[in-house]
């Protein structure tokens, strides 16, 4: 389907994001979305947050986004909380702003999505958490 990413890969994706806009954010603190973005946010990564449903309402200290064109600045990562088969037009959207990376969290796998994000060059993670990733490599376990 895709190329494994590697450890050393996959370290610097979640310890060093960059600009991340977390796709499908939800405004309601229990989603798993909601605590993702709130923990890269506390550890001082620039996050956006991208929902058009929920577009202009205000969280974390944010407004939320319609979508990745919206951003104002350079995307690094794309962080997808979507259902696998609402995956292909975000990506879509991550290749037409030239962001570096797409990162499918956990039980999000969609081969097309995947193989189109890989084609285009982007940086892949395939069924992974940002979240657990990064705490993994930045406090060594």
């Amino acid at each position: 389907m895709t190329t494994p990413v590697t450890d050393p890969i996959l370290r610097e994706l979640a310890t060093q994001p960059g600009v991340v806009a977390v796709v499908g954010f939800s405004p309601r603190p229990e989603r798993a979305s909601h605590g993702v973005a709130a923990y890269l946010i506390a550890q001082g990564i620039t996050v956006h947050l991208v929902n058009p449903v929920a577009a202009g309402q205000t969280a974390l200290g944010r407004t939320i986004l319609a979508s990745l064109a919206d951003v104002p600045e350079h995307i690094h990562l794309v962080d997808i909380f979507r259902r696998p088969e609402e995956v292909l037009p975000v990506v879509d959207d991550a290749i037409q702003v030239q962001a570096d990376a797409v990162w499918f969290q956990l039980d999000i796998i969609n081969p097309v999505a995947i193989r189109r994000a890989h084609d285009a060059g982007l940086a892949v993670v395939v069924d992974r958490c940002l979240k657990v990733e990064h705490a993994r490599f930045t406090r060594g376990g």
